[in-house]
């Protein structure tokens, strides 16, 4: 957890569906198909947002599938008048209720529901992408106004605080994420009527159309539908008011031949399927654009690729360039034309990537839906921590009344219904936007918290599913009467925590027991001030969905609180070492007690200062597991891959095969060492061109792997330029002292792989005997004398000899 420079990235690993042959039992916790997000903090790596992709593209190839039926069931009960109620019925009633709308017979304020087939019509004709975008929202937007007066028996009325509207956009959306700036450019957004107006307004504050601020809203909705939902936004949509997003594909652009005709009436029928039923990732690329209905999405993958255009460093636009392919690129056939740009991202990507987007606009979001559009097939994709699902797909010209059954429940939500979190509530202090949390307490009454999430230092998190981690100042007057010695600030830690794993508090308070008897873990541990965990599962929406395994991967949301610490980036020279030293002496005597943390990256390393002496603090401890507890806990990944023991970026690791052992965090604390050392100068994250290992940051597991074994053949290499003119004997004593840590890596890698290959040539010769395992248990002796390969350096012994100056 850190509020500054580069902290822990999420680049996670694959995880195999199954442990390889032979394979008797799960060693560690396997690494999981969803928690694959960039960084909780985008400097971390000094990762682009143009390198954010990858991420994005391995949680949509794990997304789990639902019938469409299903999914309309479940989002018409979540706007009804009974949410927690199951009510199987209510499907059949909507599907019946919407009929009159879909066969002309509606009116409302003046508009026909005939229109709507009118709109459709138009739709079906040949054409490319964008000639979509009018007739679709026009469709949906009388719709919308017809579907207002339906009523069904146990379904709650329309929600005029959110009034949504279908808006067209195709225009660059642009955010913040920290110092990093995305650019994206969905279709069409669903949002509400407020906002969409907002976005035609001029710099007087002047409507375009001439709209009078008294006009009624039947008036002022009307208006807008017909002359400006079906136009580009005079300014820039905001992503903290997009409630859904539709993207839009033709499989073959400019393809003359139209889609089938609406029929002349509609009745309730049974849910037919369409082809493909399920949309795989990159499936209209490969060369027949209609597969089978049986094909499936991809399952297992973790995280690597590229990304053409998205996060960048903060630039002025250059000619509002998209992250979109053009439309007349997109899903034709490689057989009949090469693809212009084979690194733009499929339409399950990009949509994706816009769930990310509305993710990050707002604070602790539950979950999200968006629409995929395939000439006439469309797919419900819903979002959480958990993971992503996807609908069977709905052909909404031949079967409108499923579509309509969506717009009406989906016309019934309240803003936490579409996934808002109603326990942050946004305000504004000094002109700068917050958000207040108040809750009972047993112990204070009540914890007013108010958390500053404009704040420079706010750490936020940039993926789709795992933990979303984001660190934000704090302040509270119930917890600043409790804690009076806390003088230099608070932070509150949100995240989405594994259901199955042991609570980071409860880690916390063994912890905290240990550091009452060993002065190694005393003061050098996070203070955890007070804390929350929310009770909203995310199995919850999988088991009303069918889902399998409904529970594997569940999380919930969390809310720390600590006092406010610092990055071990910030620090240089002697005091770098002498934090990043504590912190290993703190995690030895942590691991010996049970407690195995099994995280170590450099957002997890802290320090702080006390009567002006430096103290190193191991922090973040929702991936550690305690000795007392038998067996892999949680289906999280335990480890951040550029930080990661070599024995554990192996095929063999990611499926769980490998124990997670002592001497891979002491590993993995080398690692960090090099990490910071090679980066940064002064505490200043250098410049791209002076930095290396930016691309372990953007691998998977096997292939960092396989970087860092060269990174140790060849480590003379990395000597930083500035090292001759420095003048800096802590500079030279750094450099040695990474050289010989490398040095003992280097041995123990050679010596595991022969030891590894001995013990495989065994496995053969024993025809199915018991053999021994590839990694043995550790005693405390084999602890101590792998630290000791270290501590007894050269490097050690000059870096920790107290001298006058830096």
């Amino acid at each position: 957890m850190s509020l500054a420079g580069e902290t822990g990235t999420s680049s996670t690993p694959p995880r195999a569906n199954a442990p390889a042959h032979g394979a008797s039992v799960i060693e560690s916790t396997p690494n999981s198909r969803g928690a694959s997000v960039v960084s909780e903090n985008i400097d971390l790596v000094g990762v682009q947002v143009k390198e954010v992709r990858p991420w994005i593209q391995r949680d949509i190839e794990q997304a789990k599938q639902c019938k469409a039926d299903a999914m309309l069931q479940a989002l018409l009960q979540r706007a009804s008048c009974a949410p927690e109620t199951k009510q199987p019925e209510l499907l059949q009633k909507c599907l019946s209720a919407v009929l009159p709308v879909c066969n002309g017979q509606v009116s409302a304020g003046g508009i026909h529901s005939s229109g709507v087939g009118t709109a459709l019509k138009n739709y079906v004709r040949p054409g490319v992408e964008n000639m979509f975008y009018g007739p679709f929202i026009e469709a949906t937007n009388i719709a919308l106004a017809c579907l207002e007066g339906i009523k069904v028996d146990g379904m709650r009325a329309p929600v005029p605080a959110v009034d949504m509207i279908c808006q067209q956009n195709d225009m660059p959306m642009y955010q913040m994420h920290q110092a990093a700036k995305s650019t994206r450019k969905p279709d069409i957004v669903i949002l509400p009527l407020n906002s969409a107006c907002a976005s035609f307004e001029d710099k007087k504050g002047d409507k375009k159309g001439r709209q009078k601020d008294e006009e009624k809203h039947d008036t002022k909705r009307k208006t807008h539908m017909f002359k400006n939902a079906m136009a580009k936004p005079l300014a820039p949509l905001l992503w903290t008011d997009v409630l859904a997003c539709i993207e839009f594909k033709r499989k073959t652009p400019g393809r003359t031949k139209g889609i089938s005709s609406p029929p002349p009436s509609y009745t309730v029928t049974d849910y037919i399927p369409t082809k493909p039923e399920f949309l795989p990732v990159d499936h209209l690329k490969a060369g027949d654009p209609t597969p089978a209905p049986s094909q499936a999405p991809v399952q297992p993958a973790s995280d690597t690729a590229r990304l053409s255009s998205g996060l960048t460093a903060e630039q002025p636009s250059k000619g509002g360039s998209s992250s979109k392919r053009k439309a007349a690129d997109t899903l034709e056939s490689s057989a009949k034309k090469p693809r212009v740009n084979p690194d733009e991202p499929d339409v399950t990507v990009q949509t994706g990537l816009y769930a990310a987007e509305m993710f990050a606009a707002n604070l602790a979001v539950n979950h999200l839906i968006n629409l995929i559009v395939v000439d006439e097939v469309m797919w419900i994709w819903y979002y959480d921590r958990q993971g992503t699902i996807q609908s069977s797909g709905i052909n909404f010209i031949q079967d409108l009344p499923r579509f309509m059954v969506l717009l009406y429940a989906l016309q019934r939500f309240k803003l936490e219904d579409w996934g808002r979190n109603k326990d942050f509530l946004p305000v504004q202090l000094e002109g700068k936007q917050c958000h207040e949390f108040k809750i009972k307490d047993t112990e204070l009454g009540e914890v007013d918290l108010l958390l500053h999430t404009s704040h420079d230092d706010r750490v936020t998190h940039y993926g789709l599913q795992g933990r979303a981690t984001n660190v934000i100042p704090v302040t509270s007057e119930a917890l600043a009467k409790k804690y009076t010695h806390i003088q230099d600030g608070m932070v509150a830690k949100i995240f989405w925590g594994e259901a199955s794993r042991i609570s980071e508090p409860k880690i916390l308070d063994r912890v905290k027991e240990i550091a009452k008897v060993h002065p190694t873990v005393q003061g050098h541990i996070p203070e955890l001030l007070w804390h929350h965990a929310f009770t909203n599962p995310t199995s919850a929406v999988r088991e009303v969905l069918g889902v399998p395994e409904p529970t594997v991967g569940s999380r919930v949301l969390y809310i720390l609180v600590f006092r406010k610490l610092h990055s071990i980036t910030k620090l240089h020279g002697k005091e770098f070492f002498d934090a990043w030293r504590q912190c290993i002496l703190c995690h030895l005597t942590l691991w010996k007690e049970g407690v195995y943390h099994r995280d170590i990256s450099p957002g997890n390393l802290m320090w702080y200062r006390i009567n002006g002496k430096l103290i190193g603090v191991l922090n973040d401890y929702d991936l550690s597991s305690l000795a007392s507890v038998v067996g892999p806990q949680g289906n999280e990944r335990t480890g951040t891959v550029p930080f990661m023991a070599l024995d554990l970026l192996t095929a063999e690791a990611q499926r769980g095969e490998v124990k997670h052992l002592y001497r891979h965090d002491l590993e993995s604390f080398v690692w960090v060492f090099a990490w910071v050392f090679l980066r940064y100068r002064q505490g200043v994250l250098l410049p791209r061109e002076l930095r290396p290992l930016d691309e372990w940051a953007t691998l998977d597991a096997i292939a960092c792997g396989e970087k860092k074994l060269v990174f140790l053949a060849r480590r003379f290499k990395y000597k930083p330029p500035d090292l001759q003119t420095s003048g800096s004997n802590i500079d030279w004593s750094s450099w040695q002292f990474l050289l010989e840590c490398c040095g003992a890596l280097d041995t123990a890698a050679y010596n595991h792989r022969n030891r590894v290959q001995l013990i495989l040539l065994g496995q053969q010769q024993s025809m199915g005997g018991v053999v021994e395992q590839i990694n043995a248990e550790e005693t405390v002796s084999d602890m101590d004398d792998f630290l000791g390969k270290f501590t007894s350096t050269n490097g050690w012994a000059a870096l920790s000899n107290p001298s006058p100056s830096q």
